[in-house]
């Protein structure tokens, strides 16, 4: 390709086409897709490894946390040889799944992405990597403090290859839901998916050993804040890099963003404080991440005064189902979801993809996927309700779809493991926590990190103690 002719345009230096900056690359797009990328990575790590590590009780900090390293590990490599190609390639016509091809030739990484933008593939490639990882981290709240360190390496590729992707694929790619649901940034994809999926697998693994699951104070409430403020903030990169540019969506996502998460967290505040009187911190911080999830399928396509209503209804209606729906049904009781991810993500998730059918605007679905892609959100039908309604029928059926999808084939997967490993820890482990399961302990209490000696107990054998007398 010849640059001469540009030459003659009157631009600085820096912004003339050459080999290593094509015309069709915008170079501030380029910038900002790889600072938001940057900022949904930190969600994961450190931020959900810092909040799992913090919000279980200390015997599983060192488990909890490592889970969340891991998948983040493994997601890539599985991403990058398989995964993505069959979330957003093409295969044959396929309703549900694309080709399981590599996407590490430089031929393709480094070649204008499919989609209407000034971005190489690399960008794209790693930015939905970063959702893939988080999804399957989101996941793991549900398991934490009991699931087989081993039965989850497995988990986390099969459930990536078989799960994920036919989401992804079915929403955002080629699939047979491709231009019907309204999905931003993955209230379906990700959100709804990780909740249902963990809870189905919270089924099959069981429960935390007994005293846990009664008593699982957190470890370190300042750290919950710490990890929170990372999901909070890295967010903006979450949602304000899905457009794939710099444009006036970005812009309005990511403030949309942040007016539905403190509206969520101060609303589910309000309510601790006037049904039980304390402010609790946990809560709060369930709040916030309700709000974030909920805003996700449609932040970019709302206005600020539908985000705040978002934020209203996100900060009550989880809290609902978590803090009184939960505690009074027999089914939601028969399975240990440790984090309540199935109210903060799933609930949340459909939550948030009914109302943006509701309240997405036209022009802003226009500015964003093109005239006509979508149907408007009813609200904004302009009394030609068959639109609006067409496409609140969509997102019920996307809801379905994920949902029903994800418990089968999770359900699949833990039943395939268990043939191989045991999905749950011994009760032994199950007892000691991280020590039995790593050999290691998440504070040192002796010393530079030697463990602190144990008081030598003198044992009376049980038939003593029954001769001994009993004190009055």
């Amino acid at each position: 390709m010849s640059f001469e002719g540009y030459q003659s345009w009157s631009l600085p230096s820096g912004l003339v086409p050459d080999e290593a900056s094509p015309e069709w690359l915008s170079k501030g797009d380029n910038a900002w897709e790889l600072t938001a990328t940057s900022f949904v990575g930190l969600q994961s790590v450190p931020g959900l490894v810092i909040l799992y590590g913090s919000m279980v009780k200390k015997k599983w900090a060192v488990n909890s946390a490592f889970m969340a390293l891991y998948a983040f590990a493994a997601a890539l490599l599985c991403w990058v040889l398989w995964a993505h190609q069959m979330s957003f390639g093409y295969y044959k016509n396929s309703p549900l799944v694309g080709k399981p091809v590599n996407s590490l030739s430089n031929v393709f990484l480094l070649g204008p992405t499919h989609v209407h933008s000034m971005l190489p593939n690399a960008d794209y490639v790693f930015y939905q990597f970063a959702f893939a990882a988080i999804t399957v981290i989101l996941l793991a709240g549900s398991l934490l403090g009991r699931m087989n360190f081993y039965a989850w390496m497995i988990f986390v590729p099969l459930w990536l290859t078989f799960s994920y992707s036919v989401g992804a694929f079915t929403i955002w790619g080629y699939g047979f839901l491709q231009h019907k649901i309204i999905d931003y940034a993955g209230g379906y994809v990700i959100h709804l998916s990780s909740g249902v999926a963990g809870f189905t697998a919270a089924y099959w693994v069981g429960p935390r050993h007994s005293h846990d699951r009664q008593h699982f104070p957190p470890n370190n409430i300042i750290q919950i804040l710490g990890g929170a403020g990372f999901l909070w903030l890295g967010w903006t990169g979450f949602n304000g890099g899905s457009p794939l540019s710099a444009g006036l969506v970005t812009s309005l996502a990511v403030i949309n963003t942040h007016i539905c998460t403190a509206t969520s967290l101060l609303v589910w505040l309000a309510l601790d404080m006037a049904v039980y009187k304390k402010s609790s911190v946990i809560g709060a911080v369930q709040g916030m991440i309700t709000g974030l999830v909920c805003i996700t399928p449609g932040a970019g396509l709302v206005d600020p005064w539908a985000a705040a209503l978002m934020g209203v209804m996100s900060g009550s209606i989880p809290w609902y189902t978590m803090m009184n729906l939960h505690r009074k049904s027999a089914f939601f009781q028969s399975v240990d979801d440790t984090l309540g991810v199935f109210h903060t993500h799933a609930v949340a998730g459909v939550l948030g993809g009914l109302l943006s059918g509701l309240f997405a605007k036209p022009k802003l679905l226009n500015l964003m996927y093109g005239n006509g892609v979508y149907g408007p959100g009813l609200l904004h039908s302009r009394g030609h309700f068959h639109p609006g309604l067409k496409q609140m029928a969509y997102q019920f059926v996307g809801a379905v779809f994920i949902a029903a999808w994800n418990a089968v084939v999770t359900s699949i997967i833990c039943l395939v493991i268990s043939r191989i490993v045991n999905l749950r820890m011994d009760e032994e482990a199950l007892e000691v926590g991280d020590d039995a399961v790593h050999g290691e302990e998440a504070y040192a209490l002796w010393g530079d990190g030697e463990r602190m000696p144990k008081r030598r107990r003198l044992r009376i054998p049980l038939i003593c103690r029954r001769l001994m007398p009993t004190p009055v």
